[in-house]
């Protein structure tokens, strides 16, 4: 990791640094004035600068402006007397992560250098992502397993089923295999089913010829015609009408279809991707969807996770969406603080992805400061989390008063067992009682799991259950 640089003219608060940062492990370079530190930035970048604001020379907000300049992500903290309020309101508009006041607390210091840090390295992450462009992110189980499908299928031509909530990018993933397909070259065409007025939906797929109804002055290729070679991605395939659907396996059969009034046959050389959010098995039993074009679609299946069940890309979502609107409208991106990733990350979005997206672009535009706290969250997202969050806290202070005060001791043992019986019961009904599925969701290793269920006594040693 690259080092924490102090500059500060006052050999006092250096010796400080030097001697506490030595301590805690962190590697730094000290330097006297502004000049010193900008000449090594020519050939040096540190992870976190420390500068005091007033030296002589060039002060510590010129020394702030010129580096985040050159480095628009490194994180500066600015030192200042309280007298110099005013001048730490200064540096926050240039730029700086945060202020320490001077005298300052060592340890407050050390803790505010960590986060920093911290900040620095996701930033450096962020970068990254943002130049290779990603349409797809997840650290979590769920997505590394979507990624490996989409591998695997990388020389298929296979038909592909993908399933998962709204908002949880199945079109993503639909370009994303076609990208990395062998007619990546060709044609990707969309063609959401549901958007499309039924009496055009015929014409949009198939095309038409000229006079074959009325206001058809012309010959018009159709979906499948511009896929040709490609790939047609038909997006909620579950709201297809039924005479379309038909037409849709008869292409799907014999590779062929007829343009709305024609009388040739059309051959079709296409790859076709389906994605819907519904149970499309329900839709089956009740007649509402043909079973044998189902299956003609349900070569391999594709499921996406919703976000709740990858809670962990949380925050790497959040910060790659910031950067995104943040380059999309010319402004500086905003940062998520410890506390407002903590929060994103406990909530449910029911519309997963696309709501963060959304979310993301909302603080771009509207929040005021460069740190983004639970209270510049938009009042709806707070309301809904709010009560259910402050009852279960509220309950447990209940809780853990009610043992003090009985003179109780192990407190915080007994109530743990409780806590992880609690998320191990309620996994393991989520997932049926299959132990792999529940320790992904929980953030466990299967060992161990298997370890605190026994420990717990947790009735659930059912066959099902080590599958």
């Amino acid at each position: 990791m690259k080092p924490v640089w102090i500059i500060d003219d006052d050999r006092s608060i250096r010796w400080v640094f030097e001697k506490t940062l030595t301590r805690e492990n962190i590697a730094f370079r000290a330097f006297a004035s502004a000049q010193e530190a900008l000449a090594a930035l020519k050939t040096e970048t540190p992870q976190v600068m420390v500068s005091d604001i007033r030296m002589p020379g060039e002060s510590g907000l010129e020394l702030l402006q010129r580096a985040k300049a050159l480095h628009p992500n490194l994180p500066v903290i600015i030192m200042t007397a309280y007298s110099d309020l005013e001048s730490a309101g200064s540096a926050f508009q240039g730029g700086a992560y945060d202020y320490l006041p001077k005298p300052f607390d060592v340890d407050h210091a050390v803790e505010l250098i960590r986060r920093a840090m911290d900040e620095s390295i996701r930033q450096d992450t962020t970068a990254e992502d943002t130049e290779e462009s990603p349409e797809i992110l997840g650290q979590a189980p769920a997505m590394q397993e979507v990624f490996r499908v989409i591998g695997r299928l990388s020389q298929s031509h296979a038909t592909v089923l993908i399933t998962g909530e709204s908002g949880t990018g199945k079109e993503l993933v639909a370009r994303a295999l076609h990208r990395h397909s062998p007619r990546a070259s060709k044609p990707f065409i969309a063609i959401n089913t549901a958007a499309i007025p039924r009496e055009l939906l015929e014409s949009e797929l198939f095309g038409h010829e000229r006079g074959a109804f009325t206001g058809a002055q012309a010959q018009r290729r159709g979906r499948f015609e511009q896929a040709e070679s490609g790939t047609l991605f038909l997006d909620e395939i579950g709201d297809m009408p039924q005479e379309l659907q038909t037409r849709l396996l008869r292409v799907l059969s014999d590779g062929h279809f007829y343009r709305v009034g024609g009388h040739q046959p059309i051959k079709a050389s296409v790859r076709v991707i389906a994605a819907t959010h519904q149970d499309l098995e329900a839709r089956v039993k009740q007649g509402l969807f043909r079973e044998d074009l189902f299956h003609r679609l349900n070569v391999i299946r594709l499921r996406l996770p919703s976000l709740r069940e990858r809670r962990d890309d949380i925050p790497l979502l959040a910060r790659h969406f910031l950067a995104r609107s943040a380059r999309e409208l010319g402004v500086e991106a905003k940062r998520l603080s410890e506390a407002t990733l903590k929060y994103l990350t406990a909530q449910d979005f029911p519309g997963n992805v696309r709501q963060i997206e959304n979310l993301c672009h909302w603080l771009t535009v509207m929040a005021s400061s460069g740190t983004i706290e639970v209270k510049d969250l938009p009042h709806e997202l707070r309301a809904e989390a709010a009560p259910a969050a402050q009852n279960w806290a509220a309950a447990l202070e209940k809780e853990v008063e009610a043992q003090l005060n009985r003179g109780e001791t192990g407190v915080i043992d007994g109530l743990t067992r409780q806590f992880e019986k609690a998320l191990i019961v309620k996994a393991l009904a989520h997932t049926g009682g299959r132990r792999i599925e529940a320790s992904q969701l929980l953030g466990l290793g299967r060992n161990t799991l298997t370890r605190k269920i026994q420990e717990l006594g947790i009735e659930s040693d059912k066959k099902s259950g080590d599958s």
